[in-house]
């Protein structure tokens, strides 16, 4: 499944390339054409008649990359379905191996871009590396690459998670940080990243502060406590703090009312956190 926005430019050969795979199995090419703006529309309807095997659905308007997913995956024939994007960085030739990880019992394979060949840029980079290791501490899992476009899906998982699932580019980092919360497996395959064909629809200080937001919010949903206790931890680290200074530094020893009031942090922390937990506990009942 490929979603696509004015991807005029890629949209042609990553279709091409898709087409020629043999993978051993029926396949179906499902383009989600996400109310382009350019010529990517008009470009499909002419693939579509020289290849047999390509499907396309059209959005009236621009809805998001989730969104074009999820209408993916929702009329998608197959229960096994393997997403890249239509700008044509992704090597379509190694889904063939992302296929055999789901035929072993993964039910998420994620094409991880660290292989020889990853063009990623560099302002982007940093601030990849920080979501990448934040993400990872808080799935209690390591996480190679937490938003990459090639992957090969149960589709039967996404269904899972639907209600939960954004709209928005993060649709990727959220699944899979419901799949590890909730130990499902999640394989990695490691690939290369091409530079793409036409213009990036990242916007680098927004979609960061997006990105880390979500993975916040994810967490709590699923393992509250993981949030909760380094916050707990922080505050209680200066309640002692406080605690000290007032009793063997401050004369007379007096417990003053920073001290008292870090006490009642730490409870409320405590107790939020606690309380989240028991909440997504039950939940699971």
């Amino acid at each position: 499944m490929v979603p696509a926005y004015n991807e005029e430019d890629g949209i042609g050969g990553v279709v091409e390339r898709l087409s020629k795979l043999a993978l051993g199995r029926e396949i179906e090419i499902l383009v989600v054409e996400d109310g382009s703006t350019d010529r990517t529309r008009a470009v499909l309807h002419e693939l579509l008649e020289r290849y047999p095997k390509l499907a396309v659905i059209e959005h009236v308007k621009n809805r998001g990359y989730g969104a074009a997913l999820k209408t993916g995956f929702a009329e998608a024939a197959n229960e096994v379905v393997v997403i890249t994007d239509a700008d044509g960085t992704y090597p379509e030739d190694r889904i063939a191996e992302l296929l055999d990880r789901i035929d072993d019992g993964a039910e998420m394979v994620v094409g991880a871009r660290r292989g020889a060949n990853v063009h990623i840029p560099l302002v982007r980079r940093p601030a990849k590396a920080f979501l990448g290791l934040l993400a990872s501490h808080l799935a209690e899992a390591p996480i190679p690459d937490l938003n990459s476009g090639l992957r090969a899906f149960r589709r039967a998982l996404v269904l899972k998670y639907r209600a939960i699932l954004p709209d928005g580019f993060s649709f990727t980092t959220t699944i899979t940080l419901a799949a590890l919360t909730n130990h499902h497996r999640v394989d990695y395959v490691d690939i290369d990243y091409a530079p793409r064909s036409g213009r990036s629809k990242i916007k680098p200080i927004r979609d960061t502060l997006r990105f880390l937001s979500l993975i916040v919010r994810t967490v709590l949903y699923f393992n509250p406590l993981r949030v909760f206790y380094p916050i707990a931890l922080f505050v209680g680290v200066l309640f002692l703090g406080s605690l000290c200074y007032d009793l063997f530094w401050e004369r007379p020893a007096n417990l003053g009312d920073k001290t008292v009031l870090m006490f009642v942090a730490l409870v409320q922390v405590l107790t939020v956190g606690l309380l989240a937990d028991l909440i997504e506990k039950k939940s699971r009942l």
